[in-house]
């Protein structure tokens, strides 16, 4: 006989179906998860990197040797994305309020634009500010994509990224959470406007 029809209720504690079949791992806060799977998933990327935080500057110290991963993955034909918030926009000036820290979100996403800027023109590497209406929702939930595989931060009342939960999803089929969070992102970036400069 089929395992579901002598242990139904077992497999459906142990298996997971219908909607959370996409979610592989939750962590109570993004700092926990662990730095190893934010470098491997860039490195396994081939077709889609899309890093649609709001300030994205992490990345450039998590990931070791960040730039010439993503100026090496461009150059292989995979699409590299950077959604930023405006770093003198009004939700980045009420945002900075609101968290009250020192490394502010501004100076976060400058740290950014930065690092962006010293690399240089890569084809395949394209960077876009968050519509000024878009920007709340955009400082709301943050959503790093890799090819088939996102990592998604729904960002908790006055607590920084890091200090907010993360969900590793995989993609498995339509509609599921994984085409939910990263059509918010690519909604949010077609309403993005270029970074001049």
């Amino acid at each position: 006989m089929d395992e579901e029809m002598l242990w139904p209720k077992t497999v459906q504690d142990r298996v997971k179906t219908g909607g959370d079949r996409e979610l592989v791992r939750s962590y109570p806060y993004r700092s926990a998860c662990p730095s190893t799977l934010w470098a491997e998933l860039v490195a396994s990327a081939e077709s889609e990197i899309f890093l649609a935080g709001y300030t994205n500057y992490f990345f450039w110290t998590q990931v070791p040797h960040f730039a010439d991963t993503v100026r090496r993955k461009a150059e292989s034909g995979c699409r590299v994305r950077f959604l930023l918030g405006d770093p003198e926009g009004e939700a980045t000036r009420r945002r900075e309020e609101v968290e009250g820290v020192a490394l502010t979100v501004s100076a976060r996403v400058r740290t950014t634009l930065e690092q962006l800027e010293r690399m240089g023109a890569v084809d395949g590497v394209e960077a876009r500010f968050s519509a000024v209406d878009d920007a709340p929702a955009h400082l709301a939930l943050s959503v790093f994509r890799f090819d088939a595989d996102a990592l998604v931060t729904p960002h908790l009342a006055r607590l920084v990224g890091h200090d907010s939960p993360l969900l590793h999803l995989r993609r498995y089929g339509a509609d599921g959470l994984f085409d939910r969070f990263t059509g918010h992102a690519e909604e949010l970036w077609g309403r993005a406007r270029g970074i001049e400069g």
